[in-house]
């Protein structure tokens, strides 16, 4: 048996156990039986071999069996900052960012932002990190951000050495569009190497906050001339980033 199971809190000796879903999943779905061994995480970034002890109805007792460790983290810490879709689209844009390495998601607030998530959408968000961590081997965890306004997310990031923006103005030459994109490589002389990359609405983000952004020393990515979905253009710039990273 070769599932992997989310463990919280975290492991501390060599005993761990499974509840809630976790524990439904394996009781229920899987069959499991004592004796049978699993993968657990617990957002450490260790990975562990563990042993089925003890099987009841919502929860499973396991003996840590061995830990190792498994660092599947890009070199990088990147956050995408996104006014976030509607419905299913948001678990979709969470999974993708989870299996491409993002380090965190910070739900952003427009002029023309349509979803506005509360606790609910991002208790949501976080169980979807859990789901999709488990399916693509990371073992710590994507970081769901409180919500934050375009203002204070550009007053909040002054210390990010890179901050980018999609936005899709390729006859602008204030956008600072580099052709070979060299600007997306880590900048000289910051030992800090960190990108923050946001992502706008469907109708994009206002003149007004493209100003106060460039202002900031923001740098702007045209993402091509089609129209993206929300979460096509989150994957596309954060892909467009590990590639000029190197990752």
């Amino acid at each position: 048996m070769s599932e992997r199971y989310f463990v919280d809190p975290r492991i501390v000796d060599d005993r761990a156990r499974l509840v809630g879903v976790e524990a439904h999943h394996l009781v229920h779905v899987m069959r499991g039986r004592p004796g049978d061994r699993v993968t657990l995480f617990d957002g450490s970034g260790l990975e562990f071999t563990a042993e089925v002890s003890e099987l009841r109805r919502d929860e499973v007792e396991l003996k840590v069996v061995a830990r190792h460790e498994a660092d599947r983290e890009l070199a990088f810490r990147l956050t995408l900052a996104v006014a976030l879709p509607k419905g299913d689209r948001q678990r979709w844009l969470v999974e993708k960012a989870v299996e491409l390495g993002v380090a965190r998601v910070i739900p952003l607030r427009t002029a023309r932002s349509v979803a506005k998530p509360g606790r609910g959408a991002i208790q949501r968000m976080a169980r979807w990190v859990v789901d999709a961590s488990k399916q693509c081997g990371r073992n710590r965890l994507m970081e769901i951000g409180e919500p934050r306004t375009w203002s204070d997310l550009l007053a909040d990031s002054n210390e990010i050495p890179l901050r980018i923006l999609a936005h899709p103005t390729p006859k602008d030459p204030a956008c600072g569009n580099d052709a070979d994109f060299e600007f997306l490589r880590v900048p000289a002389g910051h030992p800090r190497d960190e990108v923050i990359a946001a992502i706008g609405p469907e109708g994009g983000f206002t003149s007004e906050e493209v100003a106060a952004a460039r202002e900031a020393d923001w740098r702007a990515v045209n993402l091509g001339p089609r129209t993206l979905r929300i979460e096509t253009a989150a994957t596309v710039l954060a892909s467009l980033v590990m590639t000029h990273r190197g990752c």
